[in-house]
């Protein structure tokens, strides 16, 4: 709803009229349709259209005449909701509006200085006509309709193709058919920590202050009040749009304020955000370029709690912005903005990898934190094959330099990798012909191999040992039995050539090889991660087929053991 009407025109004014009006007062807009005694202008968002309807309304007169600024929205779609701007925010309007006038009006939540009521057919036009431009302590209310998506659906002409024919399949996303994107709440919640001292205020007496919160931001808010019984912070969750989350925030940092000078409370209360960890990297940026930006463009320091503070069940780190409110609101806008991109990445890369790795939990990963507290898990994957899982080994191989990262402050990361994946994770020892790189060996089945794996591929890029626009590419290594390597290279290399294709790693299966003492030899793996898992289940496939083939058959007279029935079976 950015299509703005222009009422009160005089036969003199032009576009150039209107366009000097718009940008004297930096209000962006598109090219302005002027018809006789009106005009339409479109706005890039609703918050400018807001901020051209305040501004120029009943204030700004062309030749004459004063302008007359609202929505523009057709008769057709004009509902029994209309929108009442410029309101005193201390006012009561249950009271005020029912002394004003004959009828009741239903208030929903929105903005303190703006609230929408319903009204019958009949008395719509009257609102209109009595309390647009009435004075009310100094404010005069401004007035005007809502669209009715119900009409504007109807309006919307029926899909199909020419002559009546049905179309041929269903119309595709961002196609006109499909209609505009409802505005959703964000898969990614804004959560903070806030003092316990603070808490009651925020909360307000039987919940009334927490209440008009959530009212006037159009949020879900919980306040986690009973984790970490005697903490001096508190977590506070917050469910809305990107826009909800940010003002609801600027609230509570209000209030916050306000208590801390009640109650004379001299030590600085700074924002503190909490994000996953694994969105941390691509927050700070390469050479913490990301980062100094947003210090520098909203006038704030940042600063992010130490990778030694996480745990196992605790995965989130703690941003601190310091600076004015209105420093710290903008500071938030920009690193829940790259927050979100980073989950949005993340579950569009998970969703076009989903169906091609069989068998495995992708929501096990914690590259896509689904079970962080609050957020909204994505969608989800594929079934797991039921039935014990044969242990697996894989030689992964990483910077040498990355080495620490993944090891920890004594040895805690690779402890609690071990553990969260199930799988045993050892670092070899360096090789004198290759210092470039080190060799981490892995031990478990196929889940605790690829939750293992997708952990230490992104601890690379959060630790930025690959530029931010450079794939984690790593090599892997798979132990095949010696008689099976030509089953995985095929007739003609027909079989590696359809892996690569497939998978899009570099599989090579390296000639002239000695097996090992166990009879075995090496495929090598090259990609990024969910190539080379792809292209790892694919191989292990094989080898199972391999393994079938060579499984003695049953002779011809003899039977299938027949399974031994239980106590309750028998009569």
């Amino acid at each position: 709803m950015n299509k703005l009407y222009i009422g009160n025109l005089g036969e003199q004014a032009s576009v150039e009229d209107l366009q000097g009006i718009f940008g004297e007062r930096h209000l962006k807009h598109s090219a302005f349709l002027l018809k006789t005694g009106y005009a339409f202008v479109d706005c890039p968002d609703e918050k400018i259209a807001m901020k051209a309807i305040d501004i120029l309304s009943g204030k700004v007169e062309l030749h004459g005449k004063v302008l007359e600024v609202e929505f523009s929205v057709p008769k057709r779609q004009r509902s029994c909701k209309l929108q009442v701007r410029n309101i005193p925010p201390h006012l009561q309007w249950e009271v005020s509006c029912n002394g004003r006038a004959r009828w009741q009006f239903t208030f929903e939540p929105s903005t303190p200085s703006m609230k929408h009521l319903l009204a019958s057919q009949n008395e719509k036009q009257m609102a209109m006509e009595k309390l647009n431009g009435f004075m009310l302590e100094d404010f005069a209310l401004k007035v005007s309709y809502i669209p009715d998506e119900a009409a504007a659906a109807a309006d919307t002409p029926p899909a199909g193709g020419r002559r009546g024919f049905p179309p041929r399949g269903p119309p595709r996303a961002g196609s006109p058919s499909m209609g505009a994107r409802p505005r959703l709440q964000s898969d990614v919640p804004l959560r903070i920590l806030v003092p316990t001292q603070f808490v009651g205020a925020i909360i307000g007496k039987e919940g009334a202050t927490i209440r008009n919160i959530t009212k006037q931001t159009h949020s879900k808010i919980d306040i986690h009040r009973k984790e970490n019984a005697g903490a001096a912070e508190k977590p506070i969750t917050v469910h809305s749009t990107p826009d909800g989350c940010s003002n609801a925030c600027k609230t509570i940092m209000e209030i916050m304020l306000k208590e801390a000078v009640d109650t004379k409370f001299t030590e600085e209360i700074p924002l503190k955000i909490l994000a996953h960890n694994n969105f941390v990297g691509r927050l700070i940026g390469k050479e913490g370029r990301n980062l100094k930006k947003i210090e520098q463009d909203t006038e704030t320091k940042i600063t992010i709690s130490p990778l030694q503070d996480l745990t196992l069940y605790n995965p989130e780190r703690t941003i601190t912005v310091k600076g004015s409110i209105e420093a710290c609101a903008r500071a938030e806008e920009e690193v829940m903005k790259k927050v979100r991109e980073s989950y949005e990445n993340d579950v569009a890369a998970m969703n076009l990898q989903s169906n091609l790795i069989p068998g495995l939990n992708l929501n096990a990963l914690g590259l896509f934190p689904g079970c962080a507290p609050g957020m909204v898990p994505p969608p989800p994957p594929p079934r797991p094959r039921q039935g014990p899982q044969e242990s697996e080994t894989v030689h992964l191989f990483i910077p040498a330099a990355a080495v620490g990262a993944i090891i920890g402050k004594q040895g805690q990361h690779i402890k609690q990798l071990s553990r969260f994946a199930c799988a045993s994770i050892k670092i070899a020892q360096a090789d004198p012909l290759d210092a470039k790189q080190r060799m981490v060996i892995l031990v478990g089945p196929p889940e605790a191999q690829f939750k293992a794996q997708g952990r230490i591929f992104g601890k690379l890029k959060e630790e930025n040992f690959f530029g931010p626009k450079e794939e984690v590419k790593l090599e892997a290594h798979i132990l095949v039995p010696s008689f099976a390597a030509g089953r995985v290279i095929g007739k003609g290399g027909k079989t590696v050539n359809e892996l690569q294709n497939l998978t899009s790693a570099e599989v090579v299966v390296p000639r002239d090889q000695t097996p090992d003492e166990n009879d075995q030899v090496i495929v090598k793996i090259i990609g990024h991660f969910y190539s080379s898992q792809l292209a790892q289940r694919k191989i292990q496939e094989i080898l199972a087929q391999v393994r079938r083939q060579q499984q003695p058959k049953p002779s011809p007279g003899a039977q299938p053991p027949q399974p031994r029935r239980s106590l309750g079976d028998r009569k």
